[in-house]
């Protein structure tokens, strides 16, 4: 077992140091730059779309469909200024993962020819195989029709030339089959208790928005010891 640490520390001096290149001098000047957030939004779409997304984010109202078309509109015109050539809907199964579906935004028109297309329709709600995920036994096999559904409060983001679309993951029947429905129900109990006691003190606050802190400090352990662990 020594021996084994041994080697794994041998191998580690052995090492060569990585170079990392940053796209600019100051961090502000890239940090979060392929994520859609409210600056990209503001920029990319109509000031009735940001409206709109910008109460969902906030309030929690839904988008009707013509108003998904136009967010889609501008999502898709940053997504590919950026150079993604497809999307995913990004969601967290039971399986102590995440999972995609991946889809071009490519449509074939009506004589044949292919166009870029990306519809609100698309952007809000996807159909994965949810026979390939947990589901606790809620449904048979062949019954296992799912779904997932944007969530706004979760900012969209490019990973390579992928643009990956924040989703939660529910079965057809409305029952949650992932990790982040009963976070964002808590969060929404949390919200309403919370409101309810700060009104006693100040009747202007009409929501409580919880965070999670990161944790300040973190360690690197290189892989040669996490595997002779």
């Amino acid at each position: 077992m020594a021996e084994l640490r041994f080697s794994a520390l041998r191998e580690v001096f052995r090492r060569e140091p990585v170079e990392v290149e940053v796209p600019a001098k100051n961090v502000s000047k890239y940090f979060g730059m392929n994520v859609f957030d409210l600056h990209k939004m503001e920029h990319y779409l109509s000031r009735e779309a940001f409206t709109v997304v910008k109460r969902a984010i906030e309030e929690g109202k839904s988008l009707t469909r013509s108003e998904a078309n136009q967010v889609a509109i501008g999502l898709k015109a940053w997504a590919l200024e950026k150079g993604a050539t497809h999307f995913t809907h990004w969601f967290h199964p039971l399986t102590d993962g995440t999972a995609e579906k991946h889809d071009g935004f490519l449509e074939i028109g009506e004589k044949g020819h292919v166009i870029e297309n990306f519809s609100g329709e698309v952007l809000v709600q996807s159909e994965p195989d949810a026979s390939s995920f947990p589901s606790g036994g809620i449904r048979n096999t062949f019954e296992a029709r799912g779904y997932t559904a944007w969530d706004v409060s979760s900012p969209v983001f490019i990973v390579g030339t992928t643009l990956c679309i924040p989703t939660i993951f529910v079965s057809y029947t409305g029952e949650a089959l992932d990790y982040k429905v009963p976070l964002l129900k808590a969060l929404s109990e949390l919200d309403k208790a919370a409101t309810e006691v700060c009104q006693y003190f100040d009747k202007n606050v009409t929501k409580v928005i919880a965070t999670l802190g990161i944790e300040q400090e973190y360690f690197l352990v290189d892989e040669a010891l996490y595997y002779a662990r």
